[in-house]
């Protein structure tokens, strides 16, 4: 007569994670630190969930589950390289136009108000410091639209600032009329 061998059955994944889920999370705080860790925890035993099934009823869980934490810690500090670091303060990166409190807002509100077509020339001439051809292109028109544009949208700013470029308040500084020593390079082309 040959004896029946007891069959093995698997505990509920509930009670392996309520058994080993200290271990794991220690094993991933130890290789990613606390930041990282809650997600390799997680994303081990999401992976674990779903490999459960073809586990063999006497293997070492443990283990089993070591092995997958190590390698989701591996992939969290690979992909950590292209990934952003959370600060609690971004890095300032000044803009070299429309800053605000920078005293251009009147400037800005009144290039706003001019029409689509030389709102658009002025800031792809003066700000970007596109050439003609090119706003022609992005405009859909000729080279000459494109500059006659441009040139009622800064004699319509300057209607509606009412100042000239020797007040010293806001006024635009065109890339290719002015010299080299009238202007510092940096402002060339932008709001002034």
């Amino acid at each position: 007569m040959q004896r029946r061998q007891p069959v093995q059955t698997k505990r509920p994944f509930e009670a392996v994670v309520q058994e080993h889920g200290g271990t794991v999370l220690r094993v991933c705080r130890a290789v990613v630190g606390l930041h990282d860790a809650d997600d390799a925890w997680s994303e081990t035993f999401l992976a674990a969930l779903q490999a459960y099934g073809a586990l063999p009823a006497d293997a070492n869980v443990e283990a089993w589950l070591v092995t997958i934490a190590h390698r989701k810690c591996i992939d969290l500090i690979r992909s950590g390289n292209r990934r952003a670091v959370p600060v609690d303060q971004p890095p300032e990166r000044p803009s070299k136009i429309g800053i605000p409190g920078d005293n251009q807002a009147e400037l800005l509100n009144a290039i706003g108000q001019l029409p689509p077509k030389q709102r658009q020339a002025v800031a792809y001439h003066y700000l970007a410091g596109l050439p003609y051809r090119d706003i022609a292109s992005l405009l859909g028109g000729t080279p000459d639209a494109a500059r006659r544009a441009g040139s009622d949208g800064v004699k319509a700013l300057r209607a509606m600032l009412r100042e000239e470029p020797e007040s010293g308040r806001a006024f635009l500084v065109h890339s290719t009329s002015v010299t080299a020593s009238s202007v510092p390079a940096s402002a060339k082309g932008e709001i002034r």
